[in-house]
């Protein structure tokens, strides 16, 4: 009699056990925070990166968040977004709270991922550009004439005493800004690590000049606004620390961080080695040399705003504590 009921005993303890586990496992999700994060351009791009790798590891899980990118229309429609209260969050460049806060949108830099530039000028290593001035009369490529990496070419190219009407920018988009320049239609180009890396494994050779060394513009930013970092303070300390430690990670061991990045962001699956190259570069390039990660650099970001006032790209500089906040990044 016990043998012969036995496996329906099992069965009903097993169902029990399963419904409990899924009620469990129900609360639990419910008990995630739900936030849209707002990128300025598609999340499967590898400069987003930290924020893959923060999901793909379950940072902002543990930070009790469940995080939905949404890609919005470049740095500056993520800060009106943000702004007007449309996404708790976005992502941008350092620079980007510049040209915001000119426009009366209401939203501060939280964190920078890096103390570098997202921008590198690239370009053909037989053209032998050894300097901005030297692409006087020559052809060069960004994505589009509104992103704050065009602007870092203009900075450059100011540096060196030449003008955007000096040479042929070519606004080409996301993919025609490397693959121009790939097929030889330009000199150069206003590039990120990404593009680089593209163009490079598409054959061509290049040289690299790092925005720093001419115009210090910003690597990629975290934007809130003025009143989510007054009424919600520790949401935003948590989107900053998981976001953080996603960066962290790519320094730590990019070869281990491509392969967590390709979980999430599956059509690079197979393509790991091509990701761990992409963030070599920022390792190098980006996010090196920042004495407390996600610290913006009041300093760098006051020459920045002089940049845009002379260059009329802003009406009028603003003080610099409305344009970013550190309290949010650890100085642990």
């Amino acid at each position: 009699m016990f043998r012969t009921s036995c496996p329906a005993l099992v069965s009903r303890a097993l169902a029990a056990l399963l419904l409990s586990l899924g009620l469990v496992s129900a609360a639990r999700s419910a008990e995630l925070q739900e936030i849209t994060y707002l990128l300025p351009a598609p999340s499967n791009l590898p400069a987003f990166g930290p924020w893959m790798i923060a999901q793909a590891k379950g940072y902002y899980a543990q930070e009790g968040l469940s995080v939905k990118f949404v890609t919005g229309r470049g740095g500056v429609d993520v800060a009106k977004q943000v702004g007007a209260g449309n996404a708790v969050i976005g992502g941008a460049i350092g620079d980007t709270p510049i040209i915001a806060r000119a426009q009366g949108i209401p939203v501060k830099a939280v964190a920078v991922l890096g103390a570098g530039s997202l921008m590198q000028l690239v370009s053909h290593e037989d053209a032998h550009i050894e300097s901005p001035r030297e692409l006087k009369g020559k052809t060069v490529t960004t994505i589009a004439y509104t992103d704050t990496t065009y602007y870092a070419l203009l900075g450059m190219l100011s540096k060196s005493g030449l003008t955007k009407n000096d040479l042929d920018i070519q606004a080409a988009g996301p993919a025609g800004v490397w693959q121009l320049f790939v097929s030889k239609k330009s000199t150069a180009m206003a590039s990120t690590p990404d593009w680089t890396v593209m163009a490079m494994e598409a054959g061509a050779k290049v040289s690299i000049i790092p925005s720093d060394v001419y115009f210090k513009s910003m690597a990629q930013a975290i934007l809130v606004s003025d009143e989510t970092i007054q009424k919600n303070p520790e949401l935003v300390r948590k989107l900053v620390r998981a976001t953080l430690k996603g960066m962290k990670d790519i320094m730590a061991n990019p070869k281990e961080a491509a392969k967590s990045y390709a979980t999430v962001v599956t059509n690079y699956k197979g393509h790991e080695d091509s990701i761990e190259k992409m963030f070599g570069f920022y390792n190098q390039y980006v996010y090196a040399n920042q004495k407390v990660p996600g610290t913006m650099d009041e300093s760098r970001l006051g020459e920045l705003q002089k940049f845009y006032v002379s260059n009329g790209i802003v009406p009028q500089a603003v003080p610099l504590n409305e344009l970013y906040t550190n309290q949010f990044v650890s100085t642990k």
